[in-house]
């Protein structure tokens, strides 16, 4: 009863935004006052951060790339379907169709490919002893032998073959390459976190008679924490700031490096990696500073 009197009278209560603003406006205050506080050693961690960023994001794009690369090479793989001398091609294209993953299938007639053979060979005149061929693309190289199993069961089928080596190492390299970016990740959020965690816990120990008056007089909890946080995303966001001036020049050779192959440049790639880059700094910056003031200050 006594609860539902209390939610019934909050309900009331008009909310003064001015006193919040003015809140806010103090926290900021007290964010740039510990940040000015801290003095030169902001130079540092900043400079710190960008290169530990710079080094995320470089791997990160380049992981792209290479991704990019094994992808498109992917995708010029193709299963050679050989059809028994009996069998309709076209009956034999209906029934591949339907299997998963495949997305695109090229019909080679065994006349065409007796006349094309004539052409480049001297051969004599002798009855066409070549099978008709299906040239059948996956969507994706990881599925290339779940396709060739299941082609395997048709009846009309009379030999396959694709470059199975190939393939499984164009699978390697998306491992790797996926393994790389996810280690560097995880350095970069240790790095990240005992840089920032060391640094406000030095401005803790600065402000900590005022912290310890603030908890007498009972300050909220998140009054206390907010400024430290903030701090700690600041320096993720500012070194993410200085990180993206080499990350472009990265981002050009890269792209320099497709035109060269002439294989496209993964879409919007630059876009994302500044986007993950500013959102795990600022991240993993604030919770370096959370964990820290928890800790040391146990509020």
């Amino acid at each position: 009863m006594n609860n539902n009197l209390k939610s019934n009278v909050k309900k009331h209560i008009p909310k003064d935004w001015l006193c919040e603003l003015r809140i806010l406006y103090r926290l900021g205050i007290q964010t740039v006052s510990d940040i000015k506080r801290t003095g030169l050693v902001n130079l540092v961690i900043i400079t710190t951060m960008a290169a530990i960023l710079m080094i995320f994001g470089a791997c990160f794009r380049t992981a792209l790339s290479i991704s990019s690369f094994s992808k498109e090479l992917g995708n010029a793989l193709e299963i050679s379907v050989y059809l028994k001398s009996s069998s309709d091609i076209k009956e034999a294209k209906s029934e591949i169709s339907r299997f998963e993953h495949v997305v695109e299938i090229t019909t080679i007639p065994k006349s065409v490919s007796w006349d094309k053979l004539k052409n480049e060979m001297r051969l004599p005149n002798i009855d066409n002893p070549l099978p008709d061929t299906l040239h059948v693309k996956v969507d994706n190289p990881e599925n290339l032998q779940e396709v060739f199993d299941n082609i395997k069961t048709i009846k009309s089928v009379e030999d396959m073959s694709y470059a199975k080596d190939l393939a499984a190492k164009i699978e390697l390299v998306n491992h790797v390459v996926k393994t790389i970016t996810f280690v560097v990740i995880l350095i970069m959020a240790l790095l990240t976190v005992t840089i920032i965690n060391n640094t406000v816990q030095l401005v803790i120990q600065s402000r900590k008679e005022e912290i310890e008056i603030m908890r007498l007089m009972g300050v909220n909890n998140w009054y206390i924490r907010f400024p430290f946080i903030m701090q700690g995303a600041f320096y993720g966001f500012t070194g993410s700031l200085l990180a993206v001036v080499p990350l472009n020049y990265i981002q050009n050779g890269l792209n320099n490096v497709h035109k060269f192959f002439m294989i496209p440049s993964p879409p919007y790639a630059q876009n994302l990696v500044i986007l993950v880059m500013f959102t795990m700094s600022i991240l993993f910056g604030a919770i370096g500073s959370y964990w820290c003031i928890k800790k040391h200050l146990q509020v």
